[in-house]
């Protein structure tokens, strides 16, 4: 039984395709590693530029005493036509407080949860691309996305 072929890309494309994938994606796998151990887990981005991610945290969650020693993380998004965008990013706290005050406005959840964008418990995490790829289907092949033609 042969595997069915995905179409073509173009590479001009790439782009596109990848922040397509993102958006339908919507809930990528944050890989960390925990001293020699990698831990991978699901997320909620709270805000997307391109392929900069952000993405809120609890101060008591496991990545945060990962992402404080190693702040090296890949996101991966898997659509349901199994298209992947694999973003390899160095982790930043967020913390210019016009831009937490954005991100806090803009989503509802948070506010519910925590109450108060002064919340001690709270961090914004920002997900710095330094590489991200992308695959159509099964394609066994990926595409390097341009990061500097999209912030």
């Amino acid at each position: 039984m042969s595997r069915p072929q995905p179409k073509p890309v173009d590479p001009a494309e790439v782009p596109q395709l990848a922040q397509a994938t993102m958006r339908a994606a919507k809930f990528p796998m944050l890989a960390t590693v925990d001293g020699d151990q990698p831990r991978v887990r699901p997320v909620s981005p709270v805000r997307t530029d391109g392929f900069t991610v952000y993405v809120a945290n609890l101060r008591r969650y496991g990545k945060t005493q990962e992402l404080a020693a190693n702040a090296k993380a890949e996101l991966c998004y898997k659509d349901e036509q199994d298209n992947q965008v694999r973003i390899t990013a160095t982790a930043e706290v967020v913390t210019e407080r016009p831009l937490l005050e954005e991100i806090w406005n803009s989503n509802p959840l948070l506010r519910a949860y925590l109450g108060s964008i002064d919340n001690p418990e709270l961090i914004i995490y920002r997900f710095v691309p330094n590489r991200a790829r992308y695959m159509r289907e099964w394609a066994l092949e990926y595409f390097e996305v341009p990061l500097a033609a999209h912030p």
